[in-house]
C-alpha cells in the first residue's frame, strides 16, 4: 500500500482553507504527490514557498468558475479532492453565494469528466444537507446518508447553508452518475478550530438541530482521516455523514458557547436533560475500523 502511494498524484481544490491544507500535509506525509489548487489568491504565495521545499507538491492558482484553470490542476491526477470555500470578502452564506456554490460544483464535475487519469472524487459536503427538514407533521426518525434536506424548508427559513450545500451535492451527483466520474461524499459536521465563530454559516438553526438531536460536529484531524479514507479504500461508495462529536446536552452547548463567545457566561441552560440523538454515522465507522491515520512515508 504504502509504496503504491509514491505513484499517485491527487488535486486538493481549494487548499487555501482550513480542510484542503490539513488534507495538503497529510496527503504529502502519506507519500503523494499533490496538486494544490488555491482559489484564495493571498493563500497562494505561502504554498509557492512551500512547493519550493517540497517536490511532490506542485501549486496552481485556480478558479472553480474558472474551466480551464481547473482542468490545469487536474492534469495527470487520480483523484480529487473538493471543498468549497467562502471567499474572503465575502464570507457568509445567501441566495447568491448558494448559486455561485452550485456553478463551482457543476464545473468541477465536468472538469474530472473531462480528465482521463481521474478515479476517484472524494467531494466535501455538510450535515446541513441532509438534517434539515420539516417534521412536524411526521414522527421524528433517525438521520442518515439517505436523507436530504428540503429545499423548500431551507428556503422558507432562510437556510442558506442547508440550502447551498444540498443543492450543491445533488448537482454533483447528478452530473457524476450522468459523466460516469466516481464520486463519494463527506457530510461534515460543524468543524471544530480555534477561531471558531458565532458568524459560522453552519451556526444558523443550531437552537432547532440542538432540540431535534441532529447537531453534530467534527475535529479537523477526524475529518482528514475521513476524506484519505474514503479515497483509499475500493469499497468506498456513496455519501458519508462525518462527525465525532454530538452537542445533545446543556454541558456541551455551554463548552461551544463557551468557545464561540469567549467573553460571555451562557444564561439559561440548567435543563440537565440530554436530547436523543437521532443521528448516525455507522456507515463511516464501519469502513475506518481498520484505517491507519498515522501511515507516512519517510
Amino acid at each position: 500500500m504504502a509504496s503504491a502511494l509514491l505513484n499517485q498524484t491527487v488535486c486538493v481544490m481549494d487548499a487555501s482553507g482550513r480542510l484542503g491544507s490539513a488534507l495538503v500535509h497529510r496527503l504529502l506525509q502519506r507519500g503523494y504527490a499533490v496538486h494544490a489548487a488555491v482559489h484564495n489568491h493571498d493563500e497562494l504565495q505561502s504554498f509557492k514557498g512551500l512547493s519550493s521545499e517540497n517536490k511532490k507538491l506542485r501549486v496552481f492558482d485556480s478558479d472553480p468558475l474558472d474551466y480551464h484553470s481547473l482542468m490545469e490542476a487536474l492534469k495527470g491526477c487520480c483523484g480529487l479532492f473538493y471543498s468549497f470555500e467562502l471567499p474572503s470578502d465575502n464570507p457568509n452564506y445567501d441566495e447568491f453565494m448558494g448559486e455561485l456554490e452550485v456553478r463551482a460544483a457543476h464545473n468541477v464535475l465536468e472538469a474530472c469528466a473531462q480528465t482521463d487519469t481521474i478515479d476517484k472524487v472524494v467531494f466535501t459536503s455538510s450535515a446541513t444537507a441532509v438534517i434539515w427538514r420539516d417534521q412536524h407533521n411526521s414522527v421524528p426518525s433517525d438521520v442518515d446518508e439517505r436523507n436530504w434536506s428540503d429545499i423548500n424548508f431551507c428556503k422558507k427559513f432562510k437556510l442558506w447553508h442547508g440550502l447551498s450545500k444540498t443543492v450543491a451535492e445533488k448537482t454533483a451527483w447528478a452530473l457524476a452518475m450522468d459523466r460516469g466520474v466516481n464520486m463519494v461524499s463527506i457530510n461534515a459536521g460543524l468543524l471544530m478550530h480555534p477561531n471558531l465563530s458565532i458568524k459560522d454559516p453552519y451556526l444558523l438553526g443550531a437552537a432547532e438541530m440542538f432540540k431535534d438531536g441532529v447537531f453534530v460536529a467534527v475535529d479537523l484531524g477526524f475529518l482528514v482521516d475521513a476524506h484519505i479514507c474514503v479515497f483509499e479504500d475500493s469499497s468506498s461508495y456513496g455519501r458519508y455523514l462525518c462527525f465525532n462529536r454530538v452537542i445533545n446536552c446543556s454541558k456541551d452547548v455551554v463548552k461551544l458557547a463557551t468557545m464561540i463567545l469567549p467573553s460571555s457566561s451562557p444564561q439559561g441552560l440548567e435543563d440537565d436533560r440530554v436530547h436523543e440523538q437521532r443521528i448516525s454515522s455507522q456507515k463511516l465507522s464501519k469502513l475506518m475500523v481498520d484505517f491507519d491515520s498515522e501511515l507516512q512515508m519517510e
